[in-house]
């Protein structure tokens, strides 16, 4: 699905607008590190590691489509926006769904989404839907914490990880003018189940999927991070959109922007994945 600032291209989609642009017209760029890069590359692709990618844009051809890829689409998420926020280019931007693993057809399996919220949802559940989806983040990167016990990464994710809650409590701030008698923060978050994280995804589905890409590295962790942080982005940056409480637009907006500090943060620790 396309967004605001890059169009998606899937495996097959791509293959077929290779078929019907030459390559002259677009610009191929993989944001993987470069000893990834180096094990094996879609032919053509020009090597920007996303570490690079934000200092860079404006050295992209801007008469040519851009089309990022890395391992499984988190990162190229993440570039494709950053390009297409800064219109660096008069023509398309795009990013490939499933990165190399999808190019190389071992795609790991998908894992699915829920509706999050309903269209007539007063402004109450909204935030009280939105405070689980932080504790369902929070969850996730608990669970990613432990995996990573001894992994340099760990102190990245628990970074994270107190965002998240932190979120939640800047939702509450809003959520219990709502409330009569509001209960304290900590046993309003102690009851939230947080089975559903930004995005729509389950948390046993990502638990189990991020188990999973452990296997093909550190980075592939972080891809999968990054694809849930700008799932909040999007979901947050729609809230505020949605939302006819200034307040309330207020903090959502700030959330969005928070997301996007997120991406930065996992962006920096790829290079601990080396």
């Amino acid at each position: 699905m396309d967004n605001l600032e890059f169009k998606t291209l899937t495996s097959a989609e791509f293959k077929d607008y290779r078929q019907m642009h030459k390559e002259k017209k677009y610009l191929l760029i993989d944001v993987r590190q470069a000893s990834e890069y180096e094990q094996g590359h879609i032919p053509g692709a020009k090597l920007m590691p996303l570490t690079e990618v934000e200092t860079k844009l404006f050295t992209l051809p801007p008469d040519r489509d851009l089309i990022f890829y890395c391992a499984n689409g988190g990162r190229s998420q993440w570039a494709a926006s950053l390009a297409g926020e800064a219109e660096v280019c008069d023509k398309s931007v795009y990013h490939l769904m499933g990165g190399m693993q999808a190019w190389e057809g071992k795609t790991l399996s998908g894992y699915p989404k829920v509706r999050i919220f309903d269209k007539d949802q007063t402004l109450e559940k909204l935030l009280a839907t939105a405070m689980n989806l932080e504790k369902g983040a929070w969850r996730f990167y608990q669970h990613a914490i432990s995996k990573f016990s001894d992994d340099p990464i760990r102190l990245t994710l628990e970074q994270v990880s107190i965002a998240e809650k932190a979120h939640a409590m800047l939702i509450y701030r809003i959520w219990k003018n709502f409330q009569p008698n509001p209960p304290p923060f900590d046993q309003v978050y102690q009851g939230l189940e947080g089975e559903i994280l930004e995005g729509g995804h389950n948390f046993e589905e990502t638990c189990r999927h991020l188990d999973a890409v452990r296997k093909h590295g550190c980075a592939s962790v972080i891809d999968l991070a990054m694809t849930i942080e700008y799932s909040a982005f999007e979901l947050y940056r729609t809230m505020a959109q949605r939302s006819e409480n200034p307040d309330a637009q207020a903090t959502f907006l700030s959330i969005a922007q928070a997301e996007k500090g997120h991406m930065r943060t996992l962006t920096r620790a790829i290079s601990q994945c080396l």
